[in-house]
């Protein structure tokens, strides 16, 4: 008797459930910005990918920090507005006030150490290589010394130039 293969997860169970505890993720950060503030001694760090689709900030901080970020939430931080797909904070850095806007699918860990609570998260890769491919687009474009097209219009590269004869 040969044993059948499991079933395809049609339903995305994973996905939901990533979802919802996303969701404890964003309940935590309205309480963090009600007017009192984390209650006793909770404090949050909060770890995302930099490069997802969605993050901003300063290019100079970012770029201190290509792939992942933490920022922790428990004396000093500013304007915290957590949304219902994003969040945004100012926080200082060097001295400075900086804002970042993070989505919380870029969300990959959420740690409170005072009462030792952890969730983590799967990394939005696909998200992430689909706007890389994106950014690299007009890239291979311009290097191919083709005109990127105007707006609206489309562009036919013919091949033939690439290929070898």
């Amino acid at each position: 008797m040969a044993q059948e293969p499991p079933a395809q997860d049609l339903m995305h169970y994973e996905a939901m459930a990533q979802d919802a505890l996303r969701g404890v993720v964003k309940a935590a950060l309205k309480r963090a910005a009600a007017p009192d503030g984390l209650p006793g001694a909770h404090h949050l760090y909060v770890t995302f990918k930099t490069d997802a689709p969605g993050v901003s900030g300063p290019p100079d901080l970012l770029g201190k920090y290509p792939d992942e970020m933490t920022i922790v939430l428990q004396h000093q931080y500013w304007d915290l507005a957590p949304g219902e797909t994003f969040f945004s904070v100012t926080l200082q850095f060097g001295g400075q006030p900086k804002r970042l806007s993070v989505p919380y699918q870029a969300v990959t860990r959420f740690y409170d150490p005072s009462v030792q609570f952890l969730l983590q998260f799967e990394a939005p890769a696909a998200a992430i290589a689909e706007a890389k491919a994106e950014a690299a687009a007009p890239a291979k474009v311009a290097a191919a010394g083709a005109e990127p097209p105007a707006d609206g219009e489309a562009k036919i590269v013919s091949l033939d130039q690439f290929r070898k004869k």
